[in-house]
């Protein structure tokens, strides 16, 4: 139990992890800074426009907006969309800029649809070629962000994003303007349709041969049924939680159902804000000042304390080096260290993200990491309350208004959400793996203790179908490790592997000792097997992974983090570099357009990224 004495008071390791990001950031951070500071000079931007500059900026607004347009005091807030109506996450959006350029028409400012960014859904494109496209689908949204907001005619922005690219390649494009307040607009989940324990259940079944493609889309379609973000905690939901803890999001918002009196009080109370806090406001937080250190090592806590999606690992790195902060996987080791697993969210447990929020959600998960003294409190966010306390509190309406109140004193149901003092575990969800074979991370929380530790010979695949054909043949039951290798970003862009888990997951279930272990990822979806994913470096650059060969005796701990290939350093250095075929990765579906992505992306421990930042060092 925690000394009630030293009740939020920091913790040690958060305050000393906290300060080494700070040290080794010293220059880029400062770099990043002084980069905004001048952009931020000299008032609202559209002052220096040219007066055609400015009349195209306008061309298309009423007379009314036009006359505000061109006092330059007049607030003018850029909304950035992610909107599509093919993906139900982004789909609630539909009406979104309307509502929100009424509220802050009524508040006497101007919003204008700056941009709309790609949104591509990894449920939709597993185990295609499509899925070859999304890791790099960040970085296209992080350029079409910055594509919406160069014409300089802003004075704030509202981001709209939800799912698993989007919302990271938002902020990173958003960055590049930190001159601005910014923030960040959620649509919600959908509600709770089929049990998730239940869709992995028909999931094996099929991969079993035991249920045809009816059944299975019949369960996949009760599952993911409405308007709404999936209602597992993976990426999507990751995102959300990040943003909110990072203070980008209004308190509480994050989980909000879509099309609901809350939701869209909650849209147009973040139009209402973002306005108070441009230069014409009298709260002046530009985003650069609110994404800091802190807030970043209070993103990984978050993160850590829920088991959520391994893509952050990357994610997180690439957004940190976004604002000229070097974030590092030992930096994420080492917190998990001291932080609790707090939450059981399938697929870390039965409940789907509205049973969290039921439980307590955002409000009680902060106030307990508040309490511990595992979150800083002293932190610039936008809300109204500046630090991290206002989020405490969690948006009602009452008497037909929107109010923020106290939230939940504690959980209101301890099998889905805990606090600190009586965790689920006393260490992090995810959790970074060293070895000769490279690091890579993999989600414990997903993992039952006794699957944990895997150590078995190697069967080695270059294709997920490779996998999927291997066991329709009936050649996989028995204790093997999985090698899929040649699937990270250089190779083919990083693809999801989801369609190994339901295989793996019922080998395991057959009482077969399995594992995995590729350059490729598994999301925040990884499933219940022992899994290395985003090993660094990835075989296309030469890494260890490329050596492997069928029988080679592998060892997984989950539980030290360890991960080695347990053959002669003498015979493995006596080894080819195995070079399958890749052109069958290189064209077709528009994988062809990213050649250059592939060709200069960072390794998975940097971000992933396909581009660099003047004030971020790369990885050696």
């Amino acid at each position: 139990m925690m000394n009630s004495n030293n009740k939020g008071q920091l913790n040690a390791v958060i305050a000393r992890v906290t300060e080494t990001i700070q040290q080794r950031s010293q220059k880029t951070r400062a770099d990043y800074l002084a980069l905004m500071r001048k952009q931020a000079e000299g008032g609202p931007s559209r002052k220096a426009l040219p007066c055609g500059n400015l009349a195209h900026g306008f061309a298309a607004c009423g007379q009314s907006d036009k006359d505000k347009l061109s006092a330059t005091d007049v607030p003018n807030i850029a909304i950035v969309s992610s909107y599509n109506d093919m993906l139900s996450a982004h789909q609630p959006f539909e009406h979104t800029p309307a509502h929100i350029k009424k509220v802050i028409a009524e508040l006497g400012g101007v919003a204008q649809f700056a941009g709309g960014v790609p949104a591509m859904c990894d449920g939709i494109t597993q185990g295609m070629a499509g899925m070859e496209l999304s890791l790099f689908s960040r970085d296209v949204i992080a350029m079409s962000t910055a594509i919406a907001l160069s014409h300089n005619m802003f004075d704030g922005a509202l981001c709209l994003g939800v799912c698993d690219k989007i919302v990271p390649g938002l902020l990173i494009g958003a960055l590049s303007f930190g001159h601005l307040p910014m923030i960040f607009v959620p649509a919600g989940p959908m509600p709770s349709g089929l049990p998730n324990d239940e869709k992995a259940r028909v999931r094996q079944l099929f991969a079993q041969g035991k249920v045809g493609r009816e059944e299975l889309l019949a369960a996949e379609s009760a599952s993911y049924h409405s308007p709404g973000t999936c209602t597992f905690y993976g990426t999507a939901n990751s995102n959300q939680l990040v943003m909110e803890i990072m203070g980008l999001h209004l308190p509480g918002s994050s989980f909000v159902n879509p099309n609901t009196p809350l939701r869209e009080a909650l849209t147009g109370a973040a139009a209402e804000q973002v306005l108070r806090l441009t230069k014409a406001g009298n709260d002046y937080r530009p985003l650069a000042e609110v994404v800091d250190e802190k807030a970043i090592v209070n993103a990984v806590v978050g993160l850590l304390a829920t088991g959520g999606s391994t893509n952050h690992t990357m994610h997180l790195v690439a957004m940190a080096a976004a604002a000229g902060i070097q974030l590092t996987w030992d930096d994420f080791s080492e917190l998990s260290s001291v932080v609790p697993s707090l939450t059981k969210i399938y697929p870390n447990g039965i409940a789907d993200i509205n049973h969290f929020q039921a439980a307590g959600g955002m409000s009680f998960l902060i106030a307990t990491l508040l309490d511990a003294g595992l979150l800083h409190a002293d932190v610039l966010t936008v809300a109204a309350e500046r630090g991290m306390q206002g989020y405490r509190q969690e948006p009602q309406i009452r008497d037909g208004k929107l109010q923020w109140v106290a939230g939940p004193e504690r959980s209101l149901d301890t099998d889905v959400l805990r606090s600190v003092d009586e965790p689920f575990s006393a260490n992090g969800g995810l959790k970074v793996l060293k070895g000769n074979l490279g690091r890579g991370v993999i989600k414990v929380s997903a993992v039952k203790p006794e699957y944990r530790v895997q150590e078995g010979p190697a069967i080695v695949f270059h294709s997920q179908s490779e996998f999927i054909d291997a066991f329709q043949r009936g050649e996989l039951d028995k204790d093997f490790i999985a090698v899929l290798r040649y699937q990270g970003p250089r190779a083919c862009g990083m693809p999801e592997l989801h369609k190994l888990v339901p295989i793996l997951g019922s080998l395991q279930d057959k009482g077969f000792k399995v594992g995995l272990v590729t350059d490729g990822r598994m999301s925040g979806a990884s499933g219940k097997i022992a899994a290395a994913i985003h090993l660094t470096p990835e075989a296309a650059a030469g890494g260890m992974i490329s050596k492997i060969q069928n029988g080679d005796l592998i060892r997984l701990d989950g539980e030290s983090g360890e991960l080695n290939l347990l053959v002669d350093e003498a015979v493995l250095a006596s080894r080819i570099v195995a070079q399958p075929d890749l052109s069958g990765n290189e064209a077709g579906c528009g994988r062809e357009l990213f050649a250059a992505f592939r060709s200069q992306v960072t390794g998975a421990a940097s971000g992933a990224r396909s581009f660099g930042f003047a004030f971020a060092e790369e990885e050696a």
